[in-house]
């Protein structure tokens, strides 16, 4: 009997070997896939605020466009159709991408990493980009070269009535528009239910809108 049992011994030992070299690849199997799955949330984390930073910085700049529209008949109608953002915000969505370690990455939907769509109330800007680091070595071939990428897209809403209220008539030509202190005589409009509240503005105020642009644009990351 003693002969059996040491051939048995025998015999088991490679099926144990076979077995904890099963469990050792499939535990660094999962430590990859973990891995990957932080180098995936990485490049969200730095899609997310690259989208965000393009909305907020060009939410920033629309005082000036906005304050001459509202200067005019029908002009908030027309800037809420037609007002383009070419690259503005781009730039800094750049920026924020380095600061996560990662580019903007064009791709054929969204060209130069950064690409705007606009609307009548919500203007949108998306942002692509690619980490510049790695999954890093695993059991798994190829992920020491292999890069996360991800997109993000973000929205400027115009959170008022596009109704203008008290906004006078035109008057091309007058003389009194060629007066130094014409733009003083401005009335105040009044932009209504801003979430929640009106909102009246000072036509002859160089930048009425300083403080306020939190109020009338609303900036937030929505799926895409």
């Amino acid at each position: 009997m003693a002969p059996k049992g040491r051939s048995d011994a025998g015999q088991a030992f490679p099926i144990y070997m076979v077995m904890v070299a099963g469990l050792l690849f499939l535990a660094f199997a999962f430590f990859a896939v973990g891995q990957a799955s932080a180098t995936r949330n990485g490049a969200q984390g730095a899609a997310d605020a690259a989208a965000l930073a393009a909305a907020q910085d060009a939410r920033d700049d629309l005082g000036a466009p906005l304050l001459e529209a509202l200067r005019s008949p029908d002009g908030l109608d027309r800037f809420l159709r037609l007002h383009q953002y070419g690259r503005i915000g781009c730039d800094r969505a750049q920026w924020l991408a380095l600061d996560n370690d990662s580019d903007l990455d064009p791709s054929p939907s969204v060209p130069d990493g950064c690409v705007w769509d606009t609307g009548y109330l919500e203007d949108k800007v998306t942002a692509r980009v690619r980490t510049r680091y790695t999954v890093g070595d695993s059991v798994i071939p190829g992920t020491e070269r292999k890069h996360a990428t991800a997109q993000a897209t973000a929205v400027i809403k115009f959170r008022c009535s596009p109704e203008v209220r008290d906004i006078p008539d035109a008057e091309p030509g007058s003389d009194d528009e060629a007066d130094k202190g014409s733009e003083a005589n401005l009335p105040i409009v009044t932009l209504s239910d801003c979430g929640g509240r009106d909102i009246p503005i000072d036509l002859g105020n160089a930048d009425p809108l300083a403080g306020l642009s939190k109020l009338i644009f609303a900036v937030q990351l929505i799926d895409d």
